[in-house]
């Protein structure tokens, strides 16, 4: 890729930008409706503005609510597959991102076919 070209995300099989594509996010209680390029991508940017609001908040009552109410799993489904992701909450980071506050990591779970489901 050279300098000149704007910062796409790549198909692999060619040289032509991945286009964005219809994904719902499925929190078991709310389903959102969003576009992305990639399963894990979409997750990770919702997340993080779950995360960025409640560093944002000063009220610590209402951050322990927002706390209290971050998703512990998280279901992407796209148009033919649903990739689901367990996520581990932390107040302060311990491991990787040690002393940031809010830290998430996302476990892969057992992918699922949108058709086996429809059926």
């Amino acid at each position: 890729m050279s300098n000149c070209q704007p910062p796409f995300l790549y198909n692999c099989d060619c040289n032509r930008p991945m286009g964005k594509r219809k994904f719902t996010i499925d929190l078991g209680n709310e389903k959102i409706e969003v576009e992305g390029h990639l399963h894990k991508n979409v997750a990770i940017k919702y997340l993080m503005k779950r995360r960025r609001s409640l560093l944002m908040t000063k009220d610590k009552e209402k951050v322990e609510k927002l706390f209290e109410s971050v998703p512990k799993t998280i279901s992407i489904v796209g148009g033919h597959l649903i990739k689901s992701y367990k996520v581990n909450w932390e107040r302060e980071g311990t491991t990787e991102f040690e002393g940031s506050r809010f830290v998430f990591t996302l476990t892969d779970l057992p992918d699922k076919s949108v058709h086996a489901i429809t059926n």
